[in-house]
């Protein structure tokens, strides 16, 4: 039905596990401590290319969830990075 929510399955590339992200929620947890983007992929160890691009298609790997929720205190990782909803 038109209202009925999809649930994201985790998909799997090169060996790691990755997932959907609330794109809204993440650029709010940078906005929130006065960071760029391009600090955030600087700090996540990415160009600011290709984290535009991962922000666009909503998937970061593991690891570069990790170190985002460490970045930026993220206290409900769940709520940003496993998104019942993605946005």
């Amino acid at each position: 039905t038109k209202n009925s929510i999809k649930y994201k399955e985790p998909r799997k590339l090169q060996g790691e596990v990755r997932y959907m992200i609330d794109r809204n929620k993440l650029r709010a947890a940078w906005v929130s401590k006065g960071f760029t983007q391009e600090r955030v992929a600087k700090e996540v160890g990415v160009s600011n290319k290709t984290f535009s691009l991962k922000m666009k298609r909503g998937v970061f790997g593991s690891d570069e969830i990790e170190k985002m929720i460490d970045l930026l205190d993220i206290s409900d990782p769940v709520n940003v990075f496993f998104a019942k909803q993605v946005t």
